[in-house]
């Protein structure tokens, strides 16, 4: 039997079948919450609650067009729910990093573990500061992978606007970490 695709799930979710929201959960909760942590600074307790809202939303549509290809739409919902809630925040996040997640068990050594952990947050940090147009396009772009036209269509913005933010955002990342590595 053939895996039913994205498009074709959302179709029986609309038909109130149960078991089709599983299966995009399975395949997407773990992306999306990744996507929405980044977007977040690093906060996961907002991200899981966006998150859960994301596939809330699905489980409600009720108007999804088939023809519109179902990552980009996922993903611009999860967009609109971070940008939604930093709105209502009215406050621009300080990059606040959840000491608790930690690093797990590796082979490399505790040196190794510490140098990658603090560029891990400098990285994080950086892209936190980034305003959110430009964080929201890195984030899909490196984390998510999405191409340059499914972030457009996720982002509903002009395939030359994705480039433009990438470009623009990419460089501020790049001035952002000269001036932390220069610091050192």
């Amino acid at each position: 039997m053939q895996t039913p695709t994205d498009e074709e799930l959302m179709y029986r979710i609309m038909s109130g079948e149960a078991t089709a929201l599983t299966l995009l959960v399975q395949r997407y909760h773990g992306p999306i919450l990744g996507y929405l942590y980044r977007m977040c600074h690093a906060n996961r307790a907002l991200a899981e609650d966006l998150t859960q809202e994301v596939f809330t939303r699905i489980m409600r549509q009720t108007n999804y067009q088939s023809n519109r290809p179902f990552k980009p739409w996922l993903y611009a919902i999860a967009t609109n729910l971070a940008r939604d809630h930093a709105k209502l925040a009215e406050t621009r996040y300080a990059a606040c990093l959840d000491k608790s997640n930690g690093l797990p068990d590796a082979a490399p050594g505790p040196e190794e573990l510490a140098l990658a952990a603090e560029q891990g947050r400098e990285v994080a940090q950086a892209i936190g500061s980034l305003p959110i147009e430009y964080r929201a396009a890195i984030t899909l772009r490196f984390y998510g992978g999405m191409s340059l036209q499914e972030i457009a269509t996720a982002l509903d913005i002009p395939l030359g606007t994705v480039k433009s933010r990438l470009y623009t955002g990419c460089r501020r990342l790049r001035e952002r970490l000269s001036n932390t590595y220069e610091e050192d």
